[in-house]
């Protein structure tokens, strides 16, 4: 008999210092209503407290929705999240040292639940060697009250290897899918992505612990499709039904975001031409026929409105690390979901993916970099984001391309009559001495002869013999006064310095469609 209670209910299920896994993929995914109870119950002095929380990767709009519900000292004792970018709230607690916190990879908080499951006691894996990962480093550890290890550095057959322990035994699973029919099997048709529910629940399962899936409606039972359901009814405990919950937090429901339709890729709206659709723009030029791309956050985002725009879309298969391959990924609210996916693979698989070497060209945002090429996305300011699946993707990407405006801060930077007009620059250099830390080592990257490039508004710089050399500079931009006097050590200039090209800073489509397809293709074969 299926039980089907409330979300205050669902809420009264968590004690004082369980350990509550929760689903979900940037706006995707989120079982809202629960979340809200949880924080309503807390917030009227009925606990629970001391909760320890894992989250798979960041879950919110930002400021508000999602884990941003979970927020609050006391609630909350512990995490080990893949990512708190989406979830603001979440980094004051880790920055005030008011709970414990953990970072570890997206892909390895993914892979973690499928240990769970099998009660193995890790993940064991090359990604996150000499980063923040690294016991030699911060070992994961988010902040200074955090001191008990959970990252072990192994040796095997020669070989260095991270050995991330399973966390805790989890007490309860808070998911959310589709349907439900009336044994509990869940599907998630309406869903941008699947994720790792299904493993979520079996390790909350087999661990004793009690699994509560969201759903927007009951169906009959036995009526969903066998190769539709993605988690079987004997592993759920409860059902909330919440029939208004969202796709994302930017779209109450659109099926071509689930695959249910399919959209002409014309009704795409180009962006507007602003300092990050330059950016963007001159990042597509790195795009080669039948690459197989991963697409991070921020600028990164944006590259599959312009090769839309430039007709190149079907050329090139575009990834996100949520699953979701092919199409258009969204970006904003709508990060990890495309229009018109051709499939959407639970988030496990994407990574083993990755993490094999499978990529063959990746686009990701940066926060600061330094003289020797590292690159911190991870711990600045104030912001403790943490490194979502950037750490997964940029140790084993063949070519990476890091985006970024040159400074940071408030500045009033546009295109006017087809060049860069700078009017007010950022407070703050991006281009640093050193980060403050290492999301990525160009040194290891080096190593295994990665190709990396850093773009901005006004240059573009490589990583060539472990300098960052300047390689392009925007049309009408001055070399000392707008980009020199704005880094915090001097680049290598290449004897080759050239403009960027003219066609990123006019209105319209740049026309790269012709020699784009003329350009040679990646091998097929990346090992």
């Amino acid at each position: 008999m299926l039980s089907i209670i409330t979300a205050a209910e669902a809420a009264g299920l968590i004690h004082d210092t369980d350990t509550l896994i929760v689903g979900g993929n940037g706006g995707t995914g989120a079982a809202e209503a629960i979340l809200d109870a949880l924080e309503q119950r807390f917030l009227g002095g009925h606990g629970p407290r001391n909760l320890t929380l894992i989250n798979i990767t960041g879950v919110g709009a930002v400021t508000e929705k999602g884990l941003c519900h979970l927020a609050h000292e006391g609630l909350i004792a512990r995490v080990i999240g893949g990512n708190f970018g989406l979830q603001v709230p979440f980094m004051r607690l880790v920055r005030d040292e008011l709970i414990d916190a953990y970072n570890f990879p997206q892909g390895v908080m993914s892979q973690l639940c499928r240990a769970m499951a099998a009660k193995h006691p890790g993940v064991l894996t090359h990604v996150g060697l000499n980063t923040y990962m690294d016991p030699r480093q911060d070992g994961g550890r988010m902040n200074k009250r955090t001191t008990a290890p959970l990252v072990d550095l192994l040796e095997l057959h020669g070989q260095p290897w991270l050995l991330y322990r399973v966390p805790a035994s989890p007490d309860v699973a808070i998911i959310r899918g589709t349907s439900a029919d009336e044994d509990g099997y869940i599907s998630m048709e309406h869903e941008g992505t699947t994720r790792e529910d299904l493993s979520i629940a079996q390790a909350v399962h087999n661990a004793g612990g009690t699994v509560i899936c969201q759903v927007k409606r009951i169906v009959k039972r036995g009526s969903i499709h066998p190769q539709m359901v993605k988690i079987p009814g004997f592993l759920i405990d409860h059902v909330v039904i919440e029939p208004g919950q969202m796709q994302t937090y930017g779209t109450i429901y659109d099926p071509a975001r689930c695959g249910e339709t399919r959209v002409p890729v014309a009704m795409i709206t180009p962006d507007p031409l602003t300092e990050r659709r330059v950016i963007a723009r001159r990042a597509a030029f790195e795009l080669r026929p039948r690459d197989v791309v991963n697409l991070g956050v921020g600028i990164s985002a944006m590259i599959p409105n312009v090769a839309a725009e430039e007709g190149i879309s079907d050329l090139i298969t575009l990834t996100v690390e949520s699953g979701v391959v092919g199409g258009v990924p969204g970006h904003a609210r709508e990060f990890g979901t495309a229009i018109n996916p051709r499939i959407i693979l639970d988030q496990a698989y994407q990574f083993d993916f990755y993490d094999g070497g499978g990529l063959s060209c990746a686009f990701l945002s940066f926060a600061e970099v330094d003289e020797a090429g590292n690159v911190n996305v991870t711990r600045f300011g104030e912001r403790r984001d943490g490194s979502g699946g950037f750490i997964d993707i940029t140790q084993n990407a063949k070519r990476l391309i890091f985006s970024g405006t040159m400074t940071g801060g408030k500045f009033d930077i546009g295109v006017e009559n087809g060049r860069l007009a700078i009017r007010r620059d950022g407070a703050f250099r991006k281009f640093v001495p050193q980060v403050g830390q290492i999301s990525f080592s160009a040194s290891l990257a080096a190593q295994r002869g990665q190709h990396v490039s850093y773009i901005t508004e006004r240059a573009v710089f490589e990583l060539e013999n472990g300098s960052v050399t300047l390689s392009e500079i925007a049309p009408g931009v001055r070399l000392e006064e707008d980009i020199l006097a704005h880094m915090g050590f001097r680049p290598r200039i290449s004897p080759n310095l050239k403009d960027m090209d003219p066609r990123i800073f006019r209105s319209g489509p740049m026309g790269i469609a012709q020699s784009f397809k003329a350009l040679p293709a990646r091998p097929r074969k990346v090992a």
